[in-house]
């Protein structure tokens, strides 16, 4: 029985940070690919989807801009109107890019929360960018299995999380290997 309550009072912990209260207004994207990033009027937001599941976000009323980023992506971008209280779904399929050119190394994130079911509800937004162009999400970076395929060269890192805050870095990627940076450490109070 306390096994049971216990389970119960997790699950509901878990999905307070999925979902909105009913008046809300928000927004549900589903895209090709799964997970672009999501951009309200230049703001990221986080992925349209997680596990094949489509988040939701909420969003003032009013007209925003949405964009959808993926770096093997042409960006995709919509003007849209939003209504009090309710949830206005877009989907999208992003056009392919020519596919980058190699020699390749893998960039890692090391530091903050390595990705697992928990650091996910737990809700780290974050985004990381290249050269100034969005890349992906930080949960998909900082696991043992994660990385970003990336042209052996030089580029400045920015990383930026809603847990762990702003991080910029020069780092060289050197081709045929994992090329770890060390980001975050403390969560912001």
């Amino acid at each position: 029985m306390r096994l049971q309550l216990f389970s119960i009072a997790l699950l509901a912990v878990i999905a307070l940070p999925l979902t909105a209260a009913d008046g809300d207004t928000k927004i549900r994207v589903r895209s090709g690919p799964r997970g672009a990033g999501v951009f309200i009027d230049g703001k990221y937001i986080g992925p349209a989807g997680r596990f094949s599941v489509p988040e939701k976000y909420i969003i003032e009323p009013g007209s925003h801009e949405i964009t959808l980023k993926d770096p093997r992506y042409e960006d995709f971008s919509t003007k849209l109107d939003f209504k009090a209280g309710e949830t206005t779904k877009l989907s999208a399929k992003l056009k392919k890019k020519e596919a980058p050119k190699g020699p390749f190394g893998r960039l890692r994130l090391k530091g903050g929360e390595s990705e697992s079911f928990w650091s996910v509800a737990a809700g780290d937004i974050g985004a990381i960018y290249l050269n100034g162009v969005f890349m992906g999400h930080v949960d998909e970076l900082n696991d043992v299995g994660g990385g970003l395929l990336v042209a052996a060269g030089t580029y400045e890192l920015k990383v930026v999380s809603q847990i762990y805050g702003e991080f910029a870095k020069t780092v060289t990627i050197e081709a045929g290997k994992v090329n770890s940076v060390v980001y975050g450490g403390k969560k912001e109070q």
